[in-house]
């Protein structure tokens, strides 16, 4: 096909309305999953395959009901990663199924979510270990991509600056106080003369930073001593709603945001774009998909495989609150390291060429 028969912009207008409706089946995704743990057993009629669902219908829902939902997921978003990956240019055939043929994936999405609940628990067990290792992968993704954008800002803003089971509440005091030495480190390295980052870059990640922090310790479960929040009595208001919603809506903004952020990962950063080339990655963009199918799943089980969440509960327990702990600290050591490598290469590089000099 000879691409200057191709309505450039038209192709390109398609590709860029895709990535938000991928963003609407995925948080649609995260909304079946918490309905299926939830309401799932006392909604659907026991016509379930009990091979795959027990007798009593209990490996269909709760915890075992999302991990099933979340395969679906992964699997129509991995089909779209293999078949999306070469994509290089607006006219050719895999831009076009990117964007377009929505009536096929519409089956397709429908058959990768069907599939799941007729596959024996075992495996879906087996499928749970993996998921938690991509959301792992997952995060790691996000934290480079956070990164990046911290330091886009600070660079558009400022262009002229180069198993214990029941802790003590001192736990929560070790977490706060690392936090607030991180935050030091951070600062320091940053207004260092041979960084001389500023104070926007280092203040923006110190946020985020905290911002694991508190939600780490909110994370802990609530009938623990050190934790204030309001016990769990079965009950829930416009508030509780409000947040769960809130928390979806956060999911799925990490997944997409991470999903088109492909230019974070490259080596060569300064390529051009040509008119027909596309605007983002679409392998990329469905590889962040199906991994984020992971991560909503984690989220909604608490990252425990063996015990079901309680209704309108995200992210709660006590794997919840190591997971971000671990994740803030690695966040803090990649940025660490951004703000440091640049110095440490120039520091080799004069070393090497004095080496060389006779």
């Amino acid at each position: 096909m000879d691409p200057k028969n191709v309505d450039c912009c038209e192709e390109r207008s398609k590709s860029l309305r895709a990535r938000y409706i991928y963003a609407i089946i995925f948080f649609t995704i995260n909304l079946t999953a918490w309905f299926i743990r939830d309401y799932g057993h006392s909604v659907f009629p026991p016509t379930y395959y009990k091979e795959a669902c027990g007798t009593t219908g209990h490996d269909c829902f709760h915890t075992l009901g999302v991990l099933r939902v979340s395969l679906g997921c992964f699997i129509f978003f991995f089909l779209m990663f293999l078949t999306t990956f070469i994509a290089r240019k607006l006219y050719e055939a895999c831009s076009k199924w990117h964007s377009g043929w929505w009536k096929l994936k519409f089956f397709l999405l429908l058959a990768s979510m069907v599939v799941p609940f007729f596959i024996p628990p075992g495996f879906i067990h087996i499928y749970g270990e993996v998921a938690r290792v991509g959301a792992g992968i997952f995060l790691l993704l996000q934290l480079i991509s956070v990164i990046e954008f911290i330091r886009w800002w600070n660079k558009y803003w400022s262009p002229d600056e180069q198993s214990n089971q029941r802790p003590a509440c001192s736990l929560n005091i070790f977490f706060i106080t690392w936090t607030a030495l991180l935050l030091i480190v951070m600062m320091v390295i940053s207004l260092h003369s041979k960084v001389n980052r500023g104070l926007l870059s280092s203040g923006i990640m110190a946020s985020y930073v905290v911002f694991l922090c508190w939600s780490a310790i909110r994370s802990e479960p609530v009938d623990e001593k050190c934790n204030v929040q309001k016990p769990d009595n079965g009950k829930f208001d416009w508030t509780t709603v409000l947040g769960f919603l809130i928390a979806i809506g956060a999911i799925v903004m990490a997944t997409f945001s991470t999903g088109i952020d492909s230019k974070s990962f490259q080596f060569n950063k300064n390529n051009v774009k040509l008119e027909d080339d596309i605007r983002y990655n679409y392998g990329f963009f469905h590889m962040i998909f199906s991994l984020g199918a992971m991560y909503f799943a984690m989220l909604f089980i608490s990252w425990n495989l063996k015990d079901s969440a309680t209704e309108w509960s995200i992210d709660v327990g006590w794997a919840s609150a190591g997971v971000k702990i671990i994740n803030e600290w690695v966040a803090a050591t990649i940025y660490t390291w951004k703000l440091v490598s640049p110095v440490v290469k120039q520091y080799r590089v004069v070393n090497n060429e004095q080496t060389m000099q006779p």
